[in-house]
């Protein structure tokens, strides 16, 4: 429990600053709402025994639920999203924290190009990834593999990884590794012992933000992809494309409890660090 020590105003707040604070906290209550609108419409909608999504709603059901767990289709989808995306948070997760601790032990003259090339994922536009991926991998024989999508899952979430952890070696007692190895510890073990465990909250943070990157995206698996490794995002793309059925709206319900699930658990974590 968080409790608010002393007054919220200082002495000296006039009645205009009060006002203002509250109309400031308003703005911005009402301005969460309204980004949140369009996602908590879907809830609703997916316990509707309607075949459309309308409203209002004209009965309550769990059949689209029940059409979901019955679908191959779906069922396919959601396997599919289970492999991939553990797969890529492992590798990601991998590649970028060892790719923060080289960055943040070593100053060399190309770091910061180096350190840009690295991050170039998250701002390199989406569409721009997929076709570059597909133009690449397809004389490979990539193209309509798990293991082609798994690298670009990887390559989109290990950004993610490397920034996060790199925040989290910025206080990081680089004199604890110096220690270990003068009394004889292999670098090896100097890094599973001591770097990993104090550094271990913003690697679980930058996994979570690198499965949540690859659970999601869309865009790269229509290029990648092919009907035997369709994703829920993918899925639920054909399905709006093709039918729109109250079932998307119960996927998208239970994809925003999953989310939500890893943001509380994330902010744990954070607690947990502070």
């Amino acid at each position: 429990m968080f409790k608010i020590k002393g007054p919220i105003f200082p002495r000296y707040a006039t009645l205009a600053d009060k006002a203002g604070w509250w109309l400031l906290r308003a703005a911005c209550v009402a301005i969460l709402f309204f980004l949140l609108g369009p996602i908590l419409v879907m809830v609703p909608l997916s316990f509707s025994d309607s075949s459309f999504l309308t409203y209002p709603i004209p009965g309550w059901s769990l059949k689209w639920y029940r059409n979901l767990l019955d679908s191959p289709e779906w069922a396919r989808a959601a396997k599919n999203s289970f492999i991939v995306a553990p797969a890529a948070t492992l590798i990601a997760t991998a590649l970028g924290t060892l790719a923060a601790v080289g960055l943040s032990r070593t100053n060399f003259r190309f770091k910061n190009l180096l350190m840009g090339i690295l991050i170039a994922p998250m701002v390199v536009p989406i569409v721009v990834v997929g076709v570059a991926t597909y133009l690449y991998f397809a004389p490979l024989g990539l193209a309509d593999s798990y293991f082609g999508l798994i690298v670009v899952h990887a390559a989109l979430g290990a950004p993610f990884v490397l920034t996060t952890v790199l925040a989290t070696l910025a206080g990081f007692n680089h004199n604890l590794v110096r220690a270990s190895l003068s009394l004889g510890e292999t670098p090896l073990r100097t890094f599973f012992r001591i770097t990993l465990p104090v550094i271990a909250p913003g690697v679980i943070s930058g996994a979570l933000f690198a499965f949540a990157t690859s659970f999601d995206e869309v865009v790269v698996t229509l290029f990648l992809a092919g009907a035997d490794q369709a994703t829920l995002p993918r899925q639920m793309f054909t399905g709006i494309r093709e039918n729109i059925s109250p079932t998307i709206a119960a996927v998208a319900t239970l994809l925003i409890l999953f989310t939500t699930a890893l943001l509380l658990f994330l902010e744990w974590l954070r607690g947990r660090k502070a």
